[in-house]
């Protein structure tokens, strides 16, 4: 946020970034007012995951019986406030399911794979091979359709309507960098995201490709903030 806005300092930013202002009460920067937003790189959904001994084998069945058995139903998380957190803590407020969060520090994998906990939010790059090796078992996807990695796999708003949570990256510079210094950055970042290589490399992983200008990733940015913001004042999501 302090280094000099000459184009060499960059941040990667995360999906979280736009809200981590709601979760955190003392951060000494503002996302949106201290960083320039450069380009977007990718998007991926998220798949709602539980183990296979999880009594539950589509979302209907997972409401069903997170209703019969409110706080009975332990969700991974990656963190307070991250990504799997706010996502599942969406699902939980449009279809009526009480979860427990269980906030891990490291990679939650190695318990949702041992059932010591029961359902998982994750990034669909990360889960995807033991998805396919029948490890897991893959509820939905948290886009708002199907996606070509996972075709039979439906998605959360197909069941619960409206719901749609979508992970993406992109690229930040501090505040006060030139403008032609972002569209520079902008434009070659873009081009990068039209080789075919890094297009088929990022499909095998579920992402998207998602090339945007300055103004249209500060758009993206402003409108996550508040679709989250809603979310995480109703889940009451704070540090521990």
């Amino acid at each position: 946020m302090r280094a000099s806005p000459d184009g060499y300092t960059l941040l990667f930013v995360i999906a979280a970034s736009a809200w981590n202002a709601w979760v955190y009460d003392n951060l000494n920067f503002d996302f949106i007012r201290d960083v320039t937003p450069v380009a977007t790189i990718d998007t991926t959904p998220f798949v709602m995951e539980v183990n296979p001994s999880f009594p539950a084998k589509t979302v209907l069945e997972f409401i069903a019986y997170g209703k019969a058995n409110p706080g009975k139903i332990n969700m991974a998380t990656a963190g307070v406030g991250s990504g799997p957190h706010v996502y599942g803590a969406l699902f939980a407020m449009m279809a009526g399911v009480d979860m427990v969060p269980i906030h891990y520090r490291s990679n939650p994998l190695p318990d949702l794979l041992s059932g010591q906990v029961h359902v998982y939010f994750g990034p669909i790059s990360s889960s995807i091979g033991y998805i396919r090796a029948n490890k897991l078992r893959a509820l939905a996807v948290t886009s708002a359709a199907r996606v070509d990695v996972l075709p039979n796999i439906p998605a959360v708003g197909e069941t619960v309507s409206g719901y749609e949570a979508n992970g993406w990256v992109g690229i930040g510079a501090p505040h006060g960098t030139p403008a032609e210094i972002v569209d520079a950055l902008n434009r070659l970042i873009n081009a990068a995201l039209a080789d075919t290589k890094f297009i088929g490399r990022l499909a095998d992983l579920g992402a998207t490709p998602l090339a945007r200008s300055p103004a249209q990733f500060r758009k993206l940015i402003a409108d996550e903030t508040e679709k989250w913001a809603k979310v995480i004042k109703f889940a009451g999501i704070k540090p521990e």
